[in-house]
């Protein structure tokens, strides 16, 4: 059946150890003793009942594997829709959905919570925290939700704007909430990251790292929301003096692998935990995986010098207290926009006739990483798509940077580009085939330095040039080798042997986060517009649901009255969504919806609207070349996170305004006119003769993709 909400409550929905060391492991005194959580054996959230999913990876081994096994290989084809709600966005809808006591919990952009009757999806209760609708500007990809949290009686939601809400799991009603960040503290934070709850602890990073901002994880006491301890992962201006946070007895170490002078100091370096957090509770250990750096050119960001603590890295930290206990640096001196927020997941492997406790990550640098979970020792990393940044690894884990992707103002091709070979589409695992599950894509970008640039606050402030003149033209030669390469895949990886077990082809880049089950099918959203179960041993497809929109989230399965359901959010949108409109490619599509499946289910979706194809043509270009050049500078550095490069694609394809959205261009972008649809108003930094110029460069891209 279709459920159904009051329309009023939705209708606002529209980032002191040599720098020598500083990629390597890093340890202290053994971690204490767990104090601070529940033992494993009787923490529900460690060992969740069969039937349940009550945390985004499912337990804290984050393995997004079900020991369920009523669905299998024999008989998902019978799989049929048991009910599904329109949620009413076209935003994307990247939430995992979580099940507990018969009720199912879903979070939507704007951070919009509401529980359903998982037999029938007939709606509880909707809370809605009245984000600020202003905080979609500062989100690159869209102001999404990536999840929930939950812990005993409560569920617990992290806003955009930097909140942390514990709602009655019953009824709705807010329980206590707590600020994660200061709105004034200079710095372009945002969360669009589920938070976690480990223990007695919630543990949540934040977003914002391509504006500017410090990045930092903190922790609060699930009970009451009062801060347990908060761990920066960059330093702070020395001129400023320590933070008083349980970072300050490694901020020595961090700091000697940065620059004396740089824009870190005013930008904050970046390495936001903008996704994956992880937890082992029997060494009482916080995994959290890191972001990329701010500015994105190193040349601008650290003089070129030194591997920059903590940017790209897993960094290891006392659940209890906040104190560092080791690191490991996927990417020393990162500059290509490579993040380390990819899921996070442990397990126990047999590797060279010994039994290890593992972690294992594949970021968007391209390979896929296993590390000692106690210490971070390097284990082993395999190139899982075509790359041409790494020429190995040294003795102690430490990657070999070629020399070719270190960039200056001469356009430079490097593999993967800055969607990554894995980005946050979850990861699963199962222990039952020994592999993991993934969306990968092999992809390249041309990196160059924009000659004499300078930050502007609250843009995006990467540093990067070459998109005009002599190197706009070598850019656009190496971009057409880059589209040569570019493959996506499903892939199912061999953490023991680094090796690719099975790949399926999939169309383009974004499909969805992957969950694995006990009777071996996988299942993945998929760009094709299906929901679908593949075999997790070889890889057939088994299933296949049409969904009439991509579906990037994480999927779920959970158990009610003796029947197994599956359940996953529908929702095109966000980064992806961006990457690959930016090449051109468009699939008509329904608006996001939660789908929830069970053997021999009969509800039918309504009938794809049609949709018109063609974009409407475009105004006639009168302002000079001069003008429409200094355009694209301030569409490349203002808007281009949010509308794709050379204003291809985006959350808006801004080519394809109509004659009335071109009429009133100055009021949605400098008076606001569409705040309440997520599109800020930015006349704090752009005044009318800067706005007019990025007009007429849009104008300018919509004439030369039209044919004239």
């Amino acid at each position: 059946m279709k459920t159904t909400r009051k329309s009023a409550l939705l209708a606002g929905i529209a980032p002191a150890l040599a720098m020598a060391l500083a990629s390597c492991t890093a340890t202290s005194a053994p971690p204490a003793a767990n104090l601070a959580a529940a033992p494993a054996n009787i923490d529900p959230l460690a060992n969740p009942a069969p039937g349940e999913w009550i945390s985004d990876g499912r337990d804290y081994t984050a393995q997004r594997y079900s020991p369920l096994t009523q669905i299998n290989a024999s008989n998902v084809g019978q799989l049929g829709l048991a009910w599904y709600d329109d949620l009413d966005t076209y935003r994307g809808v990247e939430a995992t959905p979580l099940y507990a006591d018969g009720v199912l919990y879903n979070t939507l952009s704007w951070n919009i919570t509401t529980a359903y009757d998982a037999r029938t999806g007939e709606v509880l209760w909707t809370y809605d925290p009245h984000t600020p609708r202003e905080f979609g500007r500062l989100a690159c990809c869209e102001p999404v939700s990536r999840g929930l949290a939950m812990s005993g009686n409560k569920v617990i939601i992290a806003t955009l704007d930097g909140r942390l809400i514990a709602l009655d799991k019953d009824i709705g009603e807010e329980l206590w909430s707590t600020r994660t960040f200061e709105l004034d503290s200079g710095f372009a934070y945002s969360i669009t990251g589920a938070p976690r709850v480990f223990g007695d602890k919630v543990v949540v990073g934040q977003s914002g790292g391509d504006l500017g901002v410090r990045g930092f994880v903190s922790a609060y006491d699930v009970e009451t929301g009062e801060k347990a301890w908060k761990f920066f992962l960059t330093p702070g201006d020395p001129a400023n003096g320590p933070d008083g946070e349980a970072s300050d007895p490694v901020m020595a170490m961090v700091r000697q692998t940065w620059s004396e002078e740089g824009m870190w100091k005013t930008l904050g370096g970046g390495a936001n935990p903008w996704d994956s957090i992880a937890y082992d509770p029997e060494l009482n250990l916080v995994y959290v995986g890191t972001g990329n750096s701010v500015p994105h050119a190193r040349f601008y960001r650290s003089n070129n010098e030194g591997d920059n603590l903590f940017v790209c890295s897993i960094v290891a930290l006392d659940a209890t207290t906040g104190a560092y206990r080791w690191h490991y640096q996927m990417n020393p001196g990162e500059e290509w926009d490579w993040t380390c927020t990819s899921s996070i997941i442990s397990a126990d492997l047999e590797i060279d006739g010994r039994q290890r406790q593992v972690l294992m990550q594949a970021p968007k640098n391209g390979f896929f990483y296993v590390l000692d979970r106690a210490t971070g020792e390097f284990i082993s990393a395999g190139a899982h798509v075509y790359q041409n940044w790494n020429a190995g690894f040294d003795a102690n884990g430490r990657p070999i940077t070629t020399d070719q992707v270190r960039y200056g103002v001469d356009p430079r091709l490097v593999a993967p580009g800055p969607g990554g070979a894995h980005n946050w589409f979850p990861m699963a695992f199962s222990p039952r085939t020994g592999l993991a599950y993934f969306p990968a894509y092999q992809s390249a970008f041309v990196y160059a330095l924009q000659p004499g640039w300078t930050p502007q606050p609250m843009r995006s402030n990467s540093g990067w040039g070459g998109y005009t003149g002599e190197a706009g033209r070598i850019r656009g030669e190496l971009m057409a080798q880059a589209n040569e390469i570019e493959k996506a895949w499903l892939t199912a990886y061999d953490p023991v042997n680094q090796r690719i077990a099975w790949q399926v082809p999939l169309p383009r880049h974004g499909n969805g986060g992957v969950m694995v089950t006990a009777t071996d099918v996988v299942f993945e959203g998929t760009t094709n517009q299906t929901f679908a179960a593949f075999d997790a041993r070889n890889g057939s497809v088994l299933w296949e649901y049409p969904t009439q929109s991509a579906p990037v989230a994480g999927s779920i399965t959970y158990e009610l009255d003796g029947v197994q359901y599956i359940a996953v959010n529908a929702g095109w949108g966000g980064g992806a969504a961006q990457i690959e409109r930016g090449a051109g490619i468009e699939m008509p599509r329904a608006p996001a919806r939660l789908l929830v499946f069970k053997l021999g289910g009969n509800v039918a979706l309504p009938p794809l609207p049609a949709q018109a194809s063609a974009p409407p043509e475009p105004p006639a270009l009168r302002a000079s070349e001069e003008i429409v050049r200094r355009g694209a500078e301030l569409f490349a550095q203002t808007c281009s996170v949010c509308h794709g490069q050379n204003a291809i694609g985006g959350v808006a394809d801004l080519r394809h305004m109509d004659r009335e959205t071109h009429g009133k261009f100055n009021q949605i972008v400098l008076e606001g006119l569409y705040l309440d649809k997520g599109m800020g108003r930015f006349d704090d930094i752009l005044d009318q003769e800067q706005a007019d110029a990025i007009h007429n460069y849009l104008i300018a891209r919509a004439n030369e993709d039209w044919g004239r």
